[in-house]
């Protein structure tokens, strides 16, 4: 499996996204000067798909995966591949407070700390459902203590927080206005239909 071992901030500015919205506090980045010349139709579309597949952690072969996906589903296939990201089990985690960062969340699934449903899981990938709860198991929740994780995020729409603080229910499948970033994901669509 490849890993993204860049500087996150770096890549953050270059793709015009906050680094706050990975788990990453502190300073905001320095804008860099604007380009010379107008980017392309083909640059503008690239650098999207980059800030999605920035923004999940995943890589190309995955990314076209899910797209063909979205593709076979019907209706829209932009707020499909949006839908299909955000219904990952890491991003699960990490938008419901209890992982810092993006990257720690894949993390603790990997490693196995994350149940769902009370079966121990470590697919980053796996989707959850409506219905799905999703838990720290009890060691990781009493090395990691019963704090909100989450920083200033808010909990999104689609989860809520169950009595405990490690446990999360997923209440909806997630929608496009649920998507916690700015992306044009029409010209995502336009890239792959080349």
């Amino acid at each position: 499996m490849a890993i993204q071992r860049g500087p996150v901030r770096k890549r953050c500015a270059y793709l015009g996204i906050e680094a706050t919205l990975l788990g990453y506090g502190g300073k905001p980045s320095k804008r860099t000067a604007p380009a010379r010349s107008k980017p392309s139709a083909y640059a503008l579309q690239l650098k999207e798909k980059q800030k999605v597949k920035f923004v999940y952690g995943v890589m190309e072969r995955q990314f076209r995966r899910n797209f063909e996906k979205a593709l076979r589903q019907g209706g829209s296939t932009g707020e499909n591949l949006l839908t299909l990201m955000e219904k990952r089990l890491d991003n699960a985690v990490f938008r419901s407070g209890l992982a810092k960062t993006r990257a720690e969340a894949r993390q603790l699934v990997s490693h196995r700390h994350v149940t769902v449903n009370g079966r121990r899981v470590s697919i980053p990938s796996q989707a959850v459902k409506q219905g799905d709860e999703i838990a720290l198991r009890d060691d990781m929740a009493k090395t990691l203590g019963n704090r909100d994780r989450s920083g200033s995020r808010a909990l999104p729409g689609w989860l809520s927080r169950d009595g405990e603080a490690n446990c999360v229910k997923v209440l909806r499948e997630p929608r496009r206005s649920d998507v916690d970033f700015d992306v044009r994901e029409a010209m995502i669509v336009e890239l792959y239909s080349k």
